[in-house]
């Protein structure tokens, strides 16, 4: 089964017939999921904010969500992110599929380990062979949206980054920068889960233009880049 995880403007998943929903009960709190059927592939879709959309990054119980995926029999996730673009070579409503991920987070419960000793080994946060498909499908979308590779950098919020922060980011090598695939992508590997992400570009990223982040002008970039990550996932689903 397949599992699609949406952000900041991705609520719900209209092309999906046959809808029902659910809520999953796991040992770290209860999950609102919606069964449904995309190209004839079952598929769970979950809303990280919440259901109806409420809970900002650094309060997600991303421990509930991916357990619960896992116990439905979900064993490929396709999650999608709203992020600033760092990297000047990205336009807005842009994809990237991100290859690597610098975590900036703190305080958030990020382990299903926290009374054992368990390692996981993260050199590559995400599933290459599912990274692969996705990129092999692109050519649903426009020519030039899409970039194959990108390092995700995860920071705390829900605040947006100071003009330093983006520089030291961008000095660490990070390409986007958001606040919720971690400790996401983590915790799908903890559970043996194939993970890509979709990270959407909304913004550039504080201070690259020299002029404040105008979040009034977020919405447009926002709503195409969802539309192009909801074809592109639709596409993937179909050539399973």
């Amino acid at each position: 089964m397949i599992g699609l995880i949406g952000g900041t403007g991705f609520a719900d998943f209209p092309a999906l017939t046959d809808v029902r929903t659910e809520t999953v009960r796991t040992p770290y709190g209860d999950v609102n999921t919606t069964h449904g059927v995309l190209e004839g592939t079952d598929v769970v879709f979950v809303c990280r904010h919440g259901d109806p959309p409420t809970l900002p990054p650094h309060s997600i119980n991303y421990r509930a969500i991916v357990d619960a995926l896992a116990s439905l029999g979900v064993t490929r996730i396709y999650a999608v992110n709203a992020v600033g673009g760092i990297d000047p070579a990205l336009g807005l409503a842009d994809l990237v599929i991100p290859d690597q991920i610098i975590d900036y987070t703190w305080g958030r419960s990020h382990t299903f380990y926290d009374d054992s000793i368990h390692h996981i080994e993260f050199t590559f946060p995400f599933s290459e062979s599912l990274r692969q498909h996705v990129i092999g499908n692109a050519d649903c979308l426009e020519p030039g949206v899409l970039h194959a590779a990108g390092v995700y950098g995860c920071t705390q919020g829900p605040r947006l980054e100071t003009a330093a922060e983006i520089r030291r980011l961008a000095q660490d090598g990070c390409t986007v920068v958001g606040m919720t695939a971690m400790p996401e992508a983590a915790l799908a590997r903890e559970r043996d889960l194939e993970y890509a992400g979709l990270s959407v570009i909304v913004n550039k990223a504080a201070g690259l233009d020299g002029e404040a982040i105008e979040i009034d002008g977020i919405g447009a970039a926002l709503k195409l880049g969802i539309e192009r990550a909801r074809t592109l996932i639709q596409r993937c689903v179909a050539t399973h």
